[in-house]
């Protein structure tokens, strides 16, 4: 239905961006916030004929994506609120002091957006992290054009919400050019967008040979750029021996509904948990599995992930070591992924990578370690992840510091006694982590801390007040909060 971007169409849409850029880019704060809340606006107008025409690309329950909407459309007004507010901009001011030798000068600092931002879109979330989600409600907020590809497991629900940003655009008089989107199911429009003199940032959300080949493309341009990719992770989970005493089969339950939630098909979903062997790890394993059989296959999101899944998992139940405990007693049909829980030892698990690596599905492998070193080899062996988990009493949590403290070193998000899976949407949120869960564990992409990917410091020194940017003149005709002499104010300078 949809035909891939042409060379030529690529090259008009990021000369129209290029041009958009210098536009918008000074645009006041609560112009590019009004903009944003006229998107989440137009999102809402689409009503359920959007759901409709998802639900049919994805195979995603309605309720899951009026959900995944309505989040989508909280996050374009709650960027646009930290848009206006301005507290992103890092504002910071240090007055002169003429009379200290040698004389100290006048210098203020902000951050100023990047440019035109490349956004790929999600397989697994077609609103919240594609077309109008984080990526692209945080480049707007820094200043950014974005241009969208849509992916093409879902590129009419792609069409459908471009088209509500390109009418909000007309009706809030933004730049031509301001938002652009591109089909393209072959790797060559991909690799054409990235490469692009005129794309200043790229932001992903998907596997890691995809997050990885754009990381290498934007690195080996002749002017490098940040590639924000997101790549997915196993999310670890240690089960504590305190705590497995009093609540092994309660944990059990409760994580084989975060290991099949939305069919496994989250970034977040918990693919290892790891456990001392013996009576309590048995019981957890019990309960876990009989939890696991009752739940039903689910239809995946399209063949591809299905087929991926089917054979990741295949290849990881076919190890030496490892055994399956449980699977879904219902007979899956077409593309439909399983819920299966795996078993296997600590040492198999060290000395084998392809254990490692995540199954992007209804999957858990439940390592089962001989003592306590052995557990802390295993988080040290562990690469970077988006969450860990400590299933943990207050005494595990002193008794068991260098685990506490293992975890910490790979992973953005510490969960304590809770599930991974579900990601506030808020400003203290962390979604990233280490290599190679993403490729810069100092950003985040969700919660308005994300803007700061697509914008970058500037110092303006000596400069008289009528020419400074409104954000740094004395007088703070925006109103926002500034780091005034080491102090951080609403004040005006005199």
């Amino acid at each position: 239905m949809f035909q891939d971007a042409t060379a030529q169409e690529i090259e008009e849409v990021m000369q129209q961006a290029w041009k958009a850029f210098y536009v918008y880019r000074k645009l006041p704060l609560q112009q590019r916030a009004n903009f944003m809340r006229a998107i989440a606006k137009e999102l809402e107008a689409c009503g359920d004929e959007l759901l409709k025409i998802a639900g049919e690309e994805t195979n995603l329950p309605e309720a899951r994506l009026r959900g995944e909407r309505g989040r989508t459309v909280f996050q374009l007004n709650q960027y646009a609120d930290a848009c206006e507010k301005g507290e992103w901009l890092e504002a910071r001011i240090d007055t002169a002091i003429p009379d200290k030798a040698p004389p100290k000068p006048d210098i203020r600092k902000m951050l100023v957006p990047l440019g035109p931002v490349v956004v790929f879109g999600a397989s697994n979330f077609p609103f919240a992290y594609s077309t109008a989600g984080g990526d692209t409600a945080c480049a707007f907020a820094a200043g950014c054009p974005v241009i969208v590809k849509a992916h093409p497991a879902h590129a009419q629900t792609s069409e459908m919400v471009a088209k509500a940003i390109l009418k909000a655009a007309a009706d809030c008089n933004m730049p031509e050019g301001i938002f652009a989107h591109v089909n393209g199911a072959s790797i060559e429009v991909g690799k054409a967008l990235v490469t692009h003199t005129y794309t200043k940032a790229v932001g992903f959300t998907g596997s890691y040979a995809g997050g990885k080949q754009l990381f290498d493309w934007g690195n080996q341009r002749k002017e490098p750029i940040p590639v924000f990719a997101e790549m997915g992770s196993v999310n670890p989970v240690f089960l504590l021996p305190e705590k497995m005493k009093t609540d092994a089969k309660a944990i059990a339950k409760m994580y084989a509904g975060s290991i099949t939630l939305g069919v496994g098909q989250f970034c977040t979903n918990p693919g290892i948990i790891i456990g001392l062997d013996g009576k309590e790890l048995n019981a957890f394993i019990e309960e876990l599995g009989k939890e696991i059989t009752k739940i039903a296959p689910g239809t995946m999101l399209h063949p591809g992930i299905f087929k991926n899944y089917r054979k990741k998992k295949d290849h990881a139940l076919s190890q030496k070591g490892v055994d399956t405990v449980a699977f879904s007693e219902t007979k899956p049909e077409l593309n439909q992924g399983s819920p299966t829980i795996a078993s296997t030892n600590g040492q198999t698990f060290l000395s084998n990578p392809v254990l490692h690596q995540e199954v992007f599905g209804p999957y858990s492998l439940v390592v089962r370690c001989k003592d306590m070193k052995e557990m802390l080899q295993v988080a040290n062996k562990l690469e970077g992840q988006l969450t860990v988990t400590l299933m943990a009493t207050d005494g595990d949590m002193q008794i068991h510091e260098k685990i506490v403290d293992a975890a910490k070193n790979i992973c953005g998000r510490l969960i304590l006694n809770s599930v991974p899976t579900g990601v506030e949407v808020c400003l203290s949120m962390h979604h990233g982590g280490p290599f190679p869960s993403t490729t810069d564990s100092r950003f985040t992409s969700v919660g308005a801390d994300g803007i700061k990917r697509f914008a970058r410091p500037i110092a303006f020194q000596n400069w008289v007040n009528e020419l400074l940017p409104d954000e740094l003149k004395n007088e703070n005709p925006l109103g926002i909060w500034r780091t005034v002499n080491s102090e951080l104010t609403k004040d005006v300078l005199k």
